[in-house]
């Protein structure tokens, strides 16, 4: 028999930040924000959010990459096409440390809400 709080939802150990569009746009006037897209390299290269960093989620390399080039003092927002590989992406780079917040919806949201995005 199981007590109270044995059962866990995954929601509630989850190590980073969701954002919807308006939220996500706003935060990325911050500065020091490193904005990522983890979507393959031809989805990045068909429309894209200004400023963003391309590195695949699915790549083998993903988390090499991203120690790489991403610095842990400032936070990363990450997003792709609709929230599903990003959500992955926020939870394997929360767990080496970095401060992550998810655009929900992905670029799809993005896109719906008017929002500008380069090619």
């Amino acid at each position: 028999m199981l007590g109270l709080g044995a059962c866990v939802n995954a929601q509630d150990n989850k190590r980073y930040d969701d954002m919807d569009v308006r939220e996500f746009a706003k935060f990325l006037t911050n500065g020091d924000v490193q904005l990522l897209d983890v979507r393959t390299p031809s989805e990045y290269t068909e429309g894209h959010i200004a400023g963003a960093e391309n590195i695949d989620i699915y790549d083998d390399s993903f988390i090499s990459q991203a120690i790489e080039s991403l610095d842990k003092a400032k936070p990363v927002a990450v997003y792709c096409r609709s929230g599903k590989r990003s959500a992955e992406a926020a939870g394997r780079l929360a767990e080496k440390g970095y401060k992550v917040t998810n655009l929900e919806g992905g670029i799809i949201a993005w896109t719906e809400a008017n929002k500008p995005i380069e090619k």
